[in-house]
């Protein structure tokens, strides 16, 4: 039977001694060990390597524990990754230090190696179970999105990043997104913001509410403009069909056009097949050409 994969633990401290202790007490409960000396190293390392769990030291020169953690969370790749502090400040001022540069416990020195099992086994729990949320609303092909109460972008399904991007015709779209629900989060009143692109709103954002101290949720949709009616009424077009052709006179791509609608490449096939007998053409190009005079004329 194949060995199942180790569970790998990026140990950053500066102390040799710690280290050496450490790396044996957690190669003998199983784990596989990475060792940084640094918080510089720990960055260089997390850029080739993903842990599963971090055990950070709180004071260290040049860069200390906190600002390394501040880092390793603005990098959206491990942002997930739980980080457990180690130091022998007591503190309550350092305890909050700690959890407000993203870390989700604190361990005091000398480490009591069974607390640290324990502690280090609940935290690759909850990571999961997190991780598990995440990948099943990506299954299911939803467009959302989480931001933190700055406004920055906490996560967001691959879906909800296409629709982006392809709304806007851009692979940074998100950002006039980020910059959208920051300007929302000065009153958080509307349940409903546009966002606008070239002169128009291209996506509508509803908010569903919060799902954590410092998270909103919210669902990405494509926009419904007067255009799709113009479209609609004029070659007597299903609603949806209309949604289609327009991307289409906006030179979006199938699968683009799909991403933006929610809808599969199979579907927006289908659609196009009835849009070309209600046009009266024979391809994608003619009928955005005929789709585009019409929008011009109006």
């Amino acid at each position: 039977m194949a060995e199942l994969p180790r569970d790998i633990v990026l140990l950053v401290d500066d102390s040799p001694e710690a280290l050496g202790f450490l790396t044996d007490a957690l190669e003998q409960s199983g784990f596989s060990v990475l060792i940084a000396t640094s918080g510089s190293a720990a960055l260089n390392i997390v850029e080739r390597i993903t842990p599963d769990l971090i055990l950070l030291d709180a004071v260290m020169p040049t860069m200390d524990g906190f600002e390394t953690c501040r880092r390793l969370k603005a990098n959206p790749a491990i942002s997930q990754i739980p980080v457990i502090f180690m130091t022998g400040l007591t503190e309550t001022e350092h305890v909050v230090h700690a959890l407000g540069s993203g870390g989700v416990d604190y361990l005091t020195k000398p480490i009591n190696i069974d607390e640290l099992r324990a502690r280090i086994g609940v935290h690759l729990k909850n990571a999961r179970s997190a991780q598990s949320a995440r990948v099943a609303l990506d299954a299911a092909g939803r467009h959302l999105l989480a931001v933190k109460g700055d406004g920055n972008i906490h996560w967001s399904t691959p879906q909800a990043t296409r629709l982006v991007n392809a709304a806007m015709g851009s692979d940074d779209g998100m950002d006039t997104v980020i910059s959208t629900i920051a300007a929302w989060m000065k009153d958080r009143t509307a349940a409903t913001i546009a966002v606008a692109h070239g002169g128009q709103d291209v996506l509508q954002l509803a908010f569903l509410g919060t799902i954590g101290p410092d998270e909103y949720l919210f669902r990405l949709t494509a926009s419904q403009r007067a255009d799709d009616q113009v479209l609609r009424q004029r070659f007597a077009l299903t609603h949806r069909e209309s949604e289609v052709l327009l991307w289409i006179a906006k030179g979006k791509a199938n699968r683009d056009i799909g991403e933006i609608l929610g809808l599969s490449a199979r579907t927006v096939n289908k659609h196009l097949e009835q849009i070309y007998v209600k046009l009266g053409v024979e391809n994608r190009a003619s009928a955005a050409v005929k789709a585009a005079h019409v929008l011009h004329e109006t």
